[in-house]
C-alpha cells in the first residue's frame, strides 16, 4: 500500500511542476522536492521502550527493544508491538498472548 501511496504522490508532484519546468536548475529542484515527498512517506512512526509495560512483543516474542511501530492499551497497560500485523493478531485473542509480553 505504501508503493501506491508513494508513487501516486510522485506522480503528482511530477504533473505539478513539469508544466512549470522550463530550466535545468527547475529540475533539479524538482527532483530534490521528489526526493523529500517519497522520504516523508516512507518514514515509520516508533515509540520509546520507557512508554510501554512489556519487554517482548506478546504476538512473536521479539523484544520491544528492538523497535516498537505500533502500541495497544489492554487492561490499563500499554503495550508494544514490532508491527501492525503483530498487533493486529494480538487483540484476536488477547489473552491467549499477553503471557508472552514478559511485563516490566
Amino acid at each position: 500500500m505504501k508503493i501506491v501511496k508513494s508513487g501516486f504522490l510522485v506522480g503528482c508532484v511530477l504533473l505539478l511542476f513539469a508544466c512549470g519546468a522550463s530550466n535545468s536548475n527547475n529540475l533539479v529542484s524538482t527532483a530534490d522536492t521528489i526526493k523529500a515527498a517519497v522520504a516523508d512517506t516512507a518514514t515509520e512512526k516508533t515509540f520509546a521502550v520507557s512508554l510501554v509495560n512489556n519487554k517482548k512483543d506478546p504476538t512473536c516474542g521479539m523484544p520491544v527493544t528492538a523497535g516498537i511501530s505500533d502500541t495497544a492499551h489492554y487492561e490499563n497497560k500499554v503495550l508494544g508491538f514490532c508491527s501492525t500485523e503483530c498487533k493486529n493478531e494480538f487483540l484476536k485473542n488477547p489473552k491467549a498472548n499477553l503471557a508472552a509480553a514478559e511485563m516490566k
